[in-house]
């Protein structure tokens, strides 16, 4: 693609399963698509570097850091947000309800991009050591709570997938 500095293009992608378009510059970021573009403030913004995390939304499923992603990118994807975590009706899933009953968050500022990289591998935690699941939730800082509880909160959630 050729384009010019400041060049907007028209894009269309899903988010949270609803299909959206918008005219963005070839140079904005997802997470501000995102943010600005859609009013979805939920994704966070830490670093803008892609080290901390708290922007990591799900792309095609698979987690991303969407400071570090290109909106042109997301073109024809499927992306998903933590406000795309709850049921339509508000109901908290699974993950949801673990961070809150584990006490797995702090300032929750981080919580968002634990939750949709957590959202991707959850459902085995089971299975999972402990050291397993950091690893899973490797390049996700937290300042606030030592990781114990989010650990927990995702074999929690892995529990309560399997017994519903």
């Amino acid at each position: 693609m050729d384009v010019a500095p400041g060049e907007r293009v028209a894009i269309s992608f899903s988010v949270n399963g609803v299909e959206r378009e918008l005219e963005v510059e070839t140079r904005r970021l997802l997470s501000d698509a995102l943010r600005v573009d859609l009013g979805l403030t939920g994704t966070h913004v830490g670093c803008e570097h892609g080290v901390c995390g708290c922007c990591t939304v799900l792309l095609d499923e698979r987690p991303v850091r969407s400071c570090l992603v290109l909106a042109v990118q997301a073109a024809g994807c499927e992306v998903r947000t933590v406000e795309g975590l709850a049921a339509p009706d508000g109901a908290l899933a699974p993950l949801q309800r673990a961070f809150k009953q584990e006490h797995a968050l702090q300032c929750g500022f981080c919580t968002p991009g634990f939750l949709m990289t957590a959202s991707s591998f959850y459902r085995d935690a089971a299975g999972m050591s402990d050291e397993e699941i950091r690893e899973a939730l490797g390049g996700q800082l937290c300042r606030c709570t030592g990781y114990v509880g989010i650990v927990r909160a995702v074999r929690v959630a892995a529990a309560m997938e399997a017994d519903s």
